[in-house]
């Protein structure tokens, strides 16, 4: 194999993982979608308590909790990853952020880490206060719709600049309908 096979097989590896992970951020926008939308919002304490023995009711507020964080981490990843094909240099999280918040991917750094820190604290807090677990929730929701123009704007960037698509279409449309109407 010739060195110039070997680069061409490790870019189009490295076009296919990103790809991959386009689809994993179509993927978890939609079933984030579903938890959402599954729940009566806003949430108040009155009906933490009243649903605090229903397993269904906080196994959806947990996939919510989940969905989000793992949207984020994955749209995290993706980004990192991009950065590596576009032959920009990022030692660090938060260059990457400045670097998309600079190509008007993300709003702002300060929204990113807003986001991470809200969805951290679920995950790191044994709230017993249904009126404090219910304004974390109504915190995520209210951050969900931004977090989907994020995905959108990403996979728009990633086509656009890069020529790398989700892997499948299998979630495009819902994608699309989702983040168009957030």
């Amino acid at each position: 194999m010739t060195q110039s096979s070997i680069a061409h097989e490790v870019l189009a590896a490295q076009k296919a993982h990103l790809s991959n992970l386009l689809e994993a951020i179509q993927r978890c926008v939609y079933f984030l979608n579903a938890s959402d939308a599954s729940l009566s919002w806003p949430l108040t304490g009155q009906v933490l308590s009243e649903h605090k023995k229903d397993a269904d009711f906080f196994e959806t507020l947990a996939a919510v909790n989940e969905r989000f964080s793992k949207l984020q981490d994955t749209l995290g990843s993706a980004m990192r990853h991009s950065l590596l094909l576009s032959g920009e240099q990022a030692d660090s999280f938060l260059k990457v952020l400045a670097i998309f918040q600079k190509l008007g991917v993300i709003n702002s750094i300060d929204d990113w880490q807003t986001a991470r820190s809200v969805r951290n604290l679920a995950a790191h807090d044994y709230e017993t206060d249904y009126r404090l677990v219910a304004e974390h929730f109504n915190a995520l929701h209210g951050l969900t719709p931004d977090l989907w123009q994020v995905s959108a704007r990403f996979v728009r960037y990633c086509e656009r600049e890069l020529y790398v698509y989700p892997s499948s279409t299998d979630f495009a449309a819902e994608f699309s309908a989702i983040t168009t109407a957030s």
